[in-house]
Order: structure tokens, then C-alpha cells, then sequence
């Protein structure tokens, strides 16, 4: 008898932020209470116990705020922790989408050949039909993601096009030339990570 691998075990995605989403305030919450001294299950409690968050139940409060904490763990950098808690909005936000791509392997993945690759060729259009031929790449590449619903890829496509939408990356039909932060540049570079870069516009 022949053992199959289960198609999951070999994938490096999963579909996550399809019930996470990008979670700004909630990251911000929670990098805030890590650098006022909380340890990171004191930042839970306090979160749940105070109902930081505003979700209407417990479960799922602490369920957020556990992946919240992956999030922060995944920069490997507390400068960039102190960054999402100090930073004005949209330097934060930026950080917190370097955090999910360092986090999430779909996030990554769609940032680099889509957003990344348009930049690199200066094509400022975008539409749904970038995010749809990401996904039946993916498809095709990935018996995991094969195996997804329609229902979860849809909502994996809303959630991909709100993070650009948050992160002044797409108005209408039109991608936007972002700027990076040079406090994220910095930490992207000092930790080796300056594959990332064509993410945020920086082709150098």
C-alpha cells in the first residue's frame, strides 16, 4: 500500500489571512503593549481580558491576538515592533505588511510577482485579473491550493486587494509608485531579507 504525503504537508501556504485579514489596529494594539514591557502571554491576557480588540467574543479575540504575535515574531527585529507602535499610520502600516509577507507565503509570493514584477517593468495598470492569473498559477503549481474552495479563494482575493488598498498601492484600475520607509529599508537590508525590496518600489 502506497502512503500519499498530504498535499498540506508539502505546501508552504496556507489560507490564513482569509480570516485574519491585514489587522492594522490589532497588530499596532498589540507591538504597543510588547513595548510597554508586557511579555508576549501577558499581552494576550491583558488583550482578551480588556477586550483591547472590540471583537464580540473571547475565542476570537485571543485567536487574533496569537497571530498577532506571529506576525511581530516573524520580523525577527524589535526595532520594527517599536516601529508599528511609535510610527506615524502609514510607516506602520508598511511594516505590518513586511510582517505578513515574512509571516505568510501567499502574501509574500503575490507582493513579489505581481506587485513587485509590475514595478519592475513600469506597468501601472492592476485589476482583478492580475489576482485572478496569480491564483490559477498558484493553482496550478500547488496541489494545496488546488484544493481550496471557491469561497476561500475569493476571500483570499478580497483580502489581498484591501492590503493594497490600505497600503495606497492601488486607487481604481491604477498602481501606485509607493515609497519606502527608510526605517523599514533599513531593517529589510540589515537582515538579508533585500529580496523583499521590488515589494515596496525599491529595484536598488
Amino acid at each position: 500500500m502506497i502512503n500519499k504525503i498530504n498535499p498540506r504537508n508539502r505546501s508552504p501556504y496556507n489560507a490564513a489571512i482569509a480570516r485574519e485579514q491585514f489587522l492594522f489596529y490589532e497588530t499596532r494594539i498589540t507591538a504597543k503593549l510588547l513595548c510597554a514591557g508586557l511579555a508576549k502571554d501577558a499581552a494576550i491576557k491583558r488583550i482578551v481580558h480588556e477586550n483591547l480588540f472590540q471583537y464580540p467574543t473571547e475565542k476570537s479575540i485571543k485567536s487574533i491576538a496569537q497571530a498577532c504575535i506571529r506576525r511581530l515574531n516573524a520580523m525577527e527585529d524589535n526595532s520594527l515592533v517599536q516601529a508599528i507602535a511609535t510610527q506615524p499610520a502609514e510607516v506602520s502600516k508598511q511594516i505590518c505588511l513586511y510582517a505578513m509577507m515574512r509571516q505568510y507565503r501567499l502574501v509574500q509570493d503575490f507582493m513579489l510577482s505581481v506587485v513587485g514584477e509590475k514595478y519592475r517593468v513600469l506597468d501601472f495598470s492592476f485589476g482583478r485579473i492580475d489576482i485572478n492569473a496569480f491564483f490559477m498559477r498558484l493553482q496550478e503549481q500547488d496541489d494545496w491550493v488546488a484544493a481550496w474552495s471557491d469561497s476561500t479563494i475569493l476571500k483570499l482575493k478580497q483580502v489581498l486587494r484591501k492590503i493594497l488598498l490600505e497600503n495606497g498601492y492601488i486607487t481604481s484600475k491604477q498602481l501606485n509608485p509607493v515609497l519606502l520607509s527608510p526605517i523599514l529599508e533599513k531593517a529589510i537590508r540589515a537582515a538579508g531579507q533585500e529580496v523583499l525590496l521590488p515589494a515596496f518600489n525599491c529595484l536598488t
